[in-house]
């Protein structure tokens, strides 16, 4: 007997570990909508397309799970383009329902005929159209496994007569994703120990690939005597029980960051793709670690440039390193970021004509919110104030602003919200989360 390719379509997101689909509802959208409310994914009701890509987004990279989207034909499933623009850039794995006009009228600009192929193909990881419904549950395998695997957007196009045909469902197709172990090979890693052994200051600089990774970071920078610098997106991982952080560089970062980048013989980048070039260091030597090979040398010129997970990495660089005495270069830097932090804290203090000025506002919210708190800042100068005065605890989390400013405040689940919420209450999701946009990673 067949089944209806709605049902399949959302059965297979479902067995992909879709918790969540965030979307509008509308007519070529319906009885996908109608499958959904059947499953035990949970559908979130949004007040713009738009917003949902961004909650998605979150969702994705917060929970490390596959999260979707849905829309309908024309401008509904358009809508969704900044969204997804984001969560691609940002190597979130998310699917996009985009739902179509029937086949039949494709081709002849029918009204809200969208080529949505042409519209998505550069913002995602796959995006293709399920033409038969015999193509439905593979077509939708593949899209859940390219987003998982390719830490990205899918786009699934689905034209309305497919939703509500029937199909002979018997292939088992279904999605396998492992994670592997990827580090680079003996001789790659023997050429980077030759590197950083040989220099004599070193510097490290962490971006979002190091989530994870903190005992193997800290472990190298011991043993090098190097400082760690990290992006603004590294901070939740690097900036905690780390006696040799030095902040961020950039223009939201610190001088002693900053110098230390500029001064170093040997910098060592992991998981970074820092987009501003003129805060790389001219004369040392970079050797840079990415899970992405597109990401390799694309910002600055590198010395050396390898393919690896930043954990595993790490863990096999750390046996063929010297272990050295001096650590005369990281100490003048440690006592320029004190020194920079105490100014900061002493510079946070209350207005004295009864004005609340905004740093000092982040601070007395730093000292009083909960170990486990989500923080949330504007772009621009509140990014600051959150970056100089939240502190991170390996439980904190703060996120993008264009992220959780869009988080739904209304939806089916809200119980769940409030469940969810680390403060326990649902004004938590709306004070949550955020910082900046891609630009820096």
């Amino acid at each position: 007997m067949g089944k209806l390719v709605a049902d399949i379509i959302v059965e297979t997101l479902q067995s992909a570990g879709v918790k969540h689909c965030y979307g509008v509802v509308g007519d070529t959208l319906n009885l996908i909508a109608r499958s959904l409310e059947k499953s035990q994914i949970e559908w979130v009701s949004m007040r713009h397309e738009e917003a949902g890509a961004f909650a998605a987004q979150t969702e994705a990279q917060v929970a490390d799970r596959l999260t979707a989207v849905a829309g309908s034909c024309g401008p509904g499933s358009l809508h969704f383009i900044n969204g997804i623009y984001e969560a691609n850039r940002n190597r979130a794995p998310v699917i996009l329902i985009a739902s179509q006009i029937i086949r039949d009228e494709l081709g002849f600009d029918f009204i809200q005929e969208v080529d949505l192929k042409q519209v998505y193909r550069d913002c995602s990881v796959f995006c293709d159209m399920i033409h038969t419904p015999e193509q439905a549950r593979r077509k939708t395998v593949i899209a859940c496994q390219t987003a998982l695997a390719k830490r990205g957007v899918a786009v699934l196009i689905v034209p309305a007569d497919i939703s509500a045909s029937v199909a002979d469902d018997k292939i088992p197709y279904a999605v396998h994703v492992t994670r592997p172990v990827t580090r680079p090979n003996d001789a790659d890693l023997a050429e980077i120990a030759e590197i950083l052994n040989n220099s004599e200051n070193v510097v490290l600089y962490g971006g979002s690939g190091c989530q994870g990774a903190h005992q193997e970071i800290l472990a190298v920078a011991d043993r090098l005597k190097a400082p760690i610098a990290h992006t603004s997106r590294a901070k939740d991982f690097l900036e905690y029980d780390n006696p040799y952080n030095i902040g961020m560089t950039g223009m939201l970062g610190n001088e002693a960051g900053y110098n230390a980048m500029l001064d170093c013989d040997a910098l060592l980048m992991l998981g970074a793709d820092f987009a501003w070039r003129q805060f790389y260091p001219d004369k040392a030597k970079i050797v840079q670690v990415d899970i992405d090979p597109t990401h390799l040398g694309r910002r600055h010129p590198v010395t050396k440039g390898v393919i690896g997970d930043v954990k595993a990495t790490m863990a096999a660089l750390l046996p063929k390193l010297v272990e050295r005495t001096d650590a005369s270069f990281r100490s003048a830097y440690l006592k320029r970021y004190a020194k920079y932090r105490e100014t900061e804290r002493a510079k946070a203090a209350g207005g004295h004509d009864g004005s609340i000025p905004g740093d000092y506002l982040t601070k007395v919210i730093n000292r009083h919110a909960a170990k486990d708190a989500w923080f949330t800042a504007d772009d621009g100068t509140p990014a600051a104030w959150a970056y100089r005065h939240i502190d991170a605890n390996g439980q904190r989390r703060i996120l993008p602003v264009c992220f959780m400013a869009q988080w739904p405040t209304a939806c089916r689940g809200l119980s769940d919200c409030r469940r969810q919420s680390p403060l326990g209450r649902w004004s938590a999701w709306q004070a949550m989360a955020g910082f900046r946009c891609c630009s820096e990673t």
